[in-house]
């Protein structure tokens, strides 16, 4: 029976090739998190898809409102009591994620005519969602969660209340009218 040499011995040139191998793996992973930070985060408008989601999700939550409260999704802030007496009668389960993600949508409308804020798409490291921003910026909030992540852990959201602190925190990026003062506390 032969043996099998596992005496390995590295030369310089092998040790130097090795060492150079290693220093550009590692140069090219820094580069590209350095990279990553420069992007982050995209925003880009709405695909058809997304467009096609959204309003599928705004026709769920319409023909719930119809077929259980006798009510409707009316496009103005009165849609914010339609979808408090959604929660209240607790008409989606815990565990429909979709459908409790289209109340979000919902509210996400109302923060949209209220501020002057337009749907897009915002992805980050975290991964892709939807969101509404305010033109030309980052700052976007992301209504789809606001009542579903309080819903799937059993909660009983108040809507208005959300709405209403959200809207406040919203108040430092509106923009300015002119000769508008704002009063430093």
């Amino acid at each position: 029976m032969k043996s099998i040499n596992t005496d390995v011995r590295f030369t310089p040139v092998i040790a130097k090739l090795l060492v150079g191998f290693a220093l550009l793996c590692f140069t090219q992973v820094s580069l590209a998190q350095f990279g990553d930070e420069k992007v982050w985060p995209k925003i880009e408008e709405l695909g058809w898809l997304d467009n096609q989601h959204l309003n599928n999700q705004r026709a769920s939550v319409n023909e719930l409102a119809k077929l259980k409260l006798g009510d409707a999704i009316r496009g103005n802030k009165s849609d914010l009591d339609v979808l408090q007496r959604i929660i209240d009668a607790r008409l989606i389960a815990s565990d429909e994620r979709v459908k409790l993600q289209a109340l979000g949508v919902i509210i996400g409308d109302q923060f949209q005519r209220e501020f002057n804020l337009v749907w897009r798409i915002y992805e980050d490291q975290a991964g892709r969602s939807r969101a509404v921003c305010f033109k030309d910026t980052e700052h976007c909030l992301f209504p789809i969660t606001m009542l579903s992540r309080r819903m799937e852990v059993g909660l009983q959201p108040n809507v208005k209340k959300i709405y209403d602190e959200t809207a406040e925190a919203l108040q430092p990026l509106l923009p300015k009218l002119p000769y508008e003062v704002s009063a430093k506390k």
